[in-house]
């Protein structure tokens, strides 16, 4: 299980990628880093015009119910792969 301090350290880190992350693992980065600091996805969804938020907003909430645990490991892990580690 990833700690608190490995998770803050991921989070640093992808913010140096050499390679910028897919869109998809953008989105991935982001609902994982969410769920892990904020759990479940609340709110309204944003409208049909705020595409990229309403992106966002849909990932988040597609891993509904994941731990905060669980995601802060899988955020880890999806930072050391785009590390190419």
């Amino acid at each position: 299980m990833a700690s608190e301090q490995e998770f803050k350290d991921a989070a640093d880190r992808v913010k140096g990628l050499t390679t910028r992350p897919s869109n998809d693992q953008l989105l991935s980065l982001y609902s994982l880093y969410k769920q892990a600091t904020s759990g479940d996805a609340s709110g309204k969804r944003p409208g049909a015009f705020k595409m990229k938020d309403r992106a966002k907003f849909d990932a988040w909430t597609k891993i509904k119910g994941k731990s905060n645990d669980a995601a802060r490991d899988e955020y880890v892990a999806l930072v050391q792969r785009l590390e190419g580690k």
